[in-house]
């Protein structure tokens, strides 16, 4: 079974133990940097692979 895409603000903040608001603050954060970057982004979503890449400096598969 393949893992999805993106990531949605409960599974951001049990992988992070952060609260939901806190998760919708990162989750903006990071798509804000995505925009910056030229990707086009989804309100409370975050791609898996950035997320990862961002906070634990490896791949989603990894």
């Amino acid at each position: 079974m393949t893992e999805r895409m993106f990531m949605r603000v409960n599974e951001v903040a049990e992988t992070l133990d952060v609260s939901i608001p806190y998760a919708y603050k990162l989750i903006r954060e990071l798509n804000n940097e995505l925009k910056r970057k030229g990707c086009i982004t989804i309100a409370g979503r975050v791609d898996r692979k950035f997320f990862y890449e961002k906070f634990y400096s490896v791949h989603a598969n990894n």
